[in-house]
C-alpha cells in the first residue's frame, strides 16, 4: 500500500486562512448563511426566512444564540484573510441585527427582512474576489455607524447635563 501524498498548502493564501482550511470553505459558509436567513419559504410569497427567524422568537436568549451562530461567519471571514474594515461592518451587521432583533415581534420580522448573514457572506466573498479594494460605500458605512454610535453616548450625556443644571437651579 502506497502512502498518500498531500498536496502542500497553497502559498498565496494568507497564513490565517490555512487554519480554517475545509470547514470555512465557501459551500459551508453559503449553507450556513442560507440555513440562518433563508431555509424556508411561506408558501404563496416570496418571503423567504431561516432558523435565525425561528430562532428568534425565544425572547433574548434565541437571538443571542442566533448570534453566535452568525459569528462563525466573521470568524471564517477573518481566517480567510478579509480586510478589518469588511470585518468591521460584518460585525455591525450582525450587532443590528442581534440588538434590533431582540424587540419582540418587530424584531423577528426586522430579521427576516435584515437577513445579516446573507450580507455577511456577499461582504465576505466579494472582499476575497477582489482583495484590497474598498468601496466608498464601506467607508460611508463605518463613519455612519461610526457617528451613530457617538450620538448613542452624547444624547444620554448632554440630557444628564442638563437636567443637573435644571436641578441645580430649582434647588
Amino acid at each position: 500500500m502506497k502512502p498518500h501524498i498531500l498536496p502542500p498548502l497553497s502559498k498565496s493564501l494568507p497564513p490565517r486562512s490555512r487554519v480554517g482550511g475545509h470547514l470555512f470553505a465557501d459551500e459551508n459558509l453559503d449553507l450556513l448563511a442560507h440555513l440562518l436567513d433563508d431555509w424556508f419559504r411561506i408558501p404563496g410569497t416570496s418571503i423567504r426566512f431561516g432558523l435565525d427567524g425561528i430562532i428568534g422568537l425565544v425572547p433574548w436568549l434565541g437571538d443571542v444564540i442566533a448570534g453566535l451562530a452568525s459569528c462563525i461567519l466573521i470568524i471564517a471571514a477573518w481566517f480567510r484573510g478579509v480586510p478589518y474594515v469588511t470585518l468591521t461592518r460584518m460585525v455591525i451587521n450582525l450587532g443590528i441585527d442581534v440588538v434590533v432583533g431582540s424587540i419582540p415581534l418587530f424584531g423577528d420580522m426586522f430579521d427576516i427582512a435584515w437577513k445579516a448573514n446573507r450580507r455577511n457572506y456577499a461582504l465576505m466573498t466579494r472582499h476575497l474576489q477582489q482583495p484590497h479594494r474598498h468601496t466608498w460605500k464601506d467607508w460611508v458605512f463605518l463613519l455612519a455607524m461610526g457617528l451613530c454610535v457617538a450620538v448613542i453616548f452624547l444624547v444620554p450625556a448632554i440630557l444628564l447635563i442638563w437636567f443637573a443644571e435644571w436641578l441645580a437651579h430649582r434647588i
